[in-house]
């Protein structure tokens, strides 16, 4: 179904239109990031999320790198995929100025199945990144590395296959504890589940954090000191897990308040948000190993009345 996909991006617009078509159920609720917006079924979706990206991408790819199909608590069957949108820049996108060169946006889709058909779409696109290729860039600096993250160290993840149950049990554990950040950060006991060598991936504006210090520094504890009472809302949330790799989408996934200093140079202004984040994590040896998060940053600053696209247009 998702292979599809993948190669109905090199018949152009029409034919991934079609591909739509086949895969995803009439009334499809369909969730893309900000500005982008819902809509319905294909028809919704190819407007508002693919033709865009379409005529800015006129030999547009789509390049996933992970793929990851399992049920949830509810018993709901989901596949989450994360890969790249690529081609050449070739015309402005959301305002973005094209800059002529290939390009890269990375994607974490989750699609809800039922009845051999998509009925729901919860997407984030890494837009602020696209941003950052364009010299475009009207946010503050990254406190982690800004790269084009890279699939999975083992390079399996188009291949995963088996009982997901051990690699859950770690990461709702350590889902568990990271929630018990209010109390301290060692009550998170982050070498418990946490492979010295980790990777945490985050997209642009907060990029990547490499070890257990590294995450703590460049982005757990500016996270909290900003926003500590935050919260994960498991009744909007889908966990599910195959083979090594772990799944999570939440739309939204979390609810917060900006209290403090050092998050993406937000101001705490005390304000009540929500945040969608979308991950995926690989275990190995009872650790993980790789997480790759893509949370709606310009989401989260419409909430805060900021337009972060409108700012950018000032300054280019």
């Amino acid at each position: 179904m998702i292979e599809a996909l993948v190669l109905a991006a090199d018949e152009g617009p029409e034919g991934y239109r079609d591909a739509l078509r086949a895969v995803l159920a009439p009334e499809a609720a369909v969730r893309l990031c900000h500005p982008l917006g819902d809509a319905v079924g294909a028809e919704g979706l190819f407007e508002l999320g693919m033709a865009p990206l379409f005529a800015a991408f006129p030999d547009l790819e789509r390049r996933d790198l992970i793929r990851v199909a399992g049920r949830d608590a509810d018993g709901a069957a989901w596949i989450g995929v994360c890969g790249y949108w690529a081609g050449r820049f070739a015309a402005p996108y959301l305002g973005i100025p094209p800059t002529g060169r290939i390009a890269a946006m990375r994607y974490h889709d989750f699609f809800r199945i039922e009845d051999g058909k998509i009925v729901e779409v919860q997407a984030v696109w890494d837009i602020p990144e696209l941003m950052r290729q364009a010299g475009a860039w009207p946010m503050g600096p990254s406190i982690g590395r800004e790269w084009q993250v890279p699939g999975p160290q083992t390079q399996d993840g188009l291949r995963v296959s088996g009982d997901g149950a051990a690699a859950l049990d770690v990461v709702r554990e350590m889902l568990e504890h990271l929630g018990k950040s209010t109390e301290s950060v060692e009550a998170m006991r982050l070498p418990e589940f946490w492979h010295p060598h980790c990777s945490w991936y985050g997209p642009a504006g907060i990029g990547t954090a490499r070890g257990i210090d590294g995450f703590r520094a460049h982005h757990q504890v500016p996270f909290l000191n900003a926003l500590p009472d935050r919260n994960g809302d498991p009744a909007n949330g889908h966990l599910f897990a195959q083979g090594d790799y772990v799944g999570f989408t939440g739309w939204p996934g979390m609810h917060m308040t900006v209290t403090g200093d050092g998050w993406l140079g937000i101001a705490p202004a005390g304000q009540r948000i929500t945040m969608r984040s979308l991950d995926f994590w690989r275990v190995a040896d009872g650790k993980i190993r790789e997480n790759w998060v893509l949370i709606d940053p310009l989401d989260v600053w419409a909430q805060l009345g900021v337009d972060v696209l409108g700012r950018m247009r000032e300054i280019l």
